[in-house]
């Protein structure tokens, strides 16, 4: 059977972080599926459309990588994609307190489907989309936190 792996989030914009945390988990799985939330509590500064177009053109020629937009519960997301595997980037322990709280729930709900965990590299532990967009609205150049293939965009 394969295995398919979850990358979910608002990627508003995608950064090196996300980058790297895909990347990394690549030799782990037969498939990464870079899903993009239409998440109800985030209001995005990018259009759906525009992040997808970004993070296919940061994973493009890489076959492994796939990227999708859905609008529902990430669990059953994952069994409609066949996929028995969430991955979640680590920063540091305030991320670990909220993304362990996000597995047990979604352990509760299915519990086949695993949450894996990897630790974000430490020279991208400070890289957050949140701070890129704040440093966007005040006219600060964000690229050096940005896959190279989409810095010409911003």
């Amino acid at each position: 059977m394969k295995r398919i792996a979850i990358f979910p989030g608002s990627f508003d914009p995608i950064t090196i972080g996300h980058q790297s945390i895909v990347l990394r988990s690549l030799p782990l799985f037969d498939e990464v599926i870079i899903a993009i939330g239409d998440n109800t509590q985030k209001k995005c500064m990018f259009p759906i459309e525009k992040r997808k177009q970004w993070i296919e053109k940061t994973f493009e020629g890489i076959e492994k990588v796939k990227v999708d937009v859905y609008n529902m519960l990430t669990v059953d997301y994952c069994k409609q994609k066949n996929a028995k595997y969430i991955i979640r980037g680590l920063r540091n322990s305030i991320d670990f307190q909220y993304e362990q709280n996000i597995a047990l729930i979604n352990t509760e709900i299915c519990p086949e489907i695993e949450t894996i965990f990897l630790l974000t590299e430490p020279q991208y532990t400070s890289i957050n989309s949140s701070f890129i967009r704040e440093i966007m609205n005040f006219g600060g150049d964000v690229k050096r936190f940005l896959p190279e293939n989409i810095r010409m965009d911003f």
